[in-house]
């Protein structure tokens, strides 16, 4: 089983990798990593106000697929992501997933939870966004990035991770939906 598994997820990895390379995929902007081992998801910490939304922890998100999406208003690249993020969330949102936007500013003027809230509007963001002032959601998973998708599955696991502008993370998403709702 082990050995099969591992040459589904270097095919899936070739494939994966394929898409990335093709033109309108992020190309070399862009890094996907396939979570071999389904690690489990850290918990939202350290966060300061959360909008569109009660607290959530990922506790409280067992049983949904989970896209966490670690951005910054004042990132030109996460800027560019909001659009399919969006998309996702409305097409998806019935079907059980749900989107939780993890905003960690980079400059000291993306601390302010006016301008979060304004960016929330401006980019037309209903979807729960929690605002990671001092980053402690940010180091807890281990993220590098803006922006950065993970891909959590109904058990809590993470199953799929992607930094940059764009990637296909759609099939992966209806995938786990499916297998829910199947």
């Amino acid at each position: 089983m082990v050995g099969s598994r591992r040459t589904l997820l270097i095919a899936f990895a070739g494939l994966a990798a394929a898409a990335v390379a093709a033109p309108g995929f992020g190309g070399d902007a862009s890094t996907i990593q396939l979570v071999e081992t389904r690690a489990a998801a850290p918990n939202f910490v350290g966060i300061s106000k959360w909008f569109n939304s009660a607290p959530l922890s990922i506790s409280d998100l067992r049983g949904k697929v989970v896209l966490v999406d670690f951005w910054t208003y004042g990132c030109y690249n996460c800027v560019n992501t909001l659009p399919y993020v969006t998309k996702l969330y409305d097409t998806y949102k019935d079907k059980g997933l749900v989107v939780v936007g993890i905003h960690t500013p980079e400059f000291p003027f993306e601390r302010s939870a006016g301008n979060v809230q304004a960016a929330l509007k401006r980019h037309g963001i209903t979807y729960p966004v929690a605002q990671d002032n001092d980053s402690a959601t940010w180091n807890a998973w281990r993220n590098q990035y803006w922006p950065a998708q993970y891909i959590v599955d109904q058990h809590g696991n993470i199953v799929f991770s992607h930094a940059g502008e764009y990637d296909e993370i759609e099939r992966t998403v209806r995938r786990l939906l499916n297998a829910a709702n199947g």
